[in-house]
């Protein structure tokens, strides 16, 4: 069976929203203020690993 041409299956950036939305809901962030704050602390969420892994999971070669 093919996907269809868009899938959030062979998208890198779902993998990364899959983590970072739970973090988010967990810092309770309601003002943009409070958003942009959560959101600098995303840089320690995610490792270098780990971010050519979610390319890897999906089909691209991330060298």
């Amino acid at each position: 069976m093919f996907l269809p041409p868009y899938s959030p299956d062979l998208n890198p950036i779902e993998l990364a929203y899959s983590k970072l939305k739970p973090f988010l809901r967990k810092m309770a962030a309601r003002s943009f203020d409070a958003i942009c704050l959560a959101v600098a602390d995303i840089c320690d969420l995610f490792t270098t690993d780990e971010c050519q892994n979610f390319f890897s999971a999906t089909g691209y070669g991330a060298d």
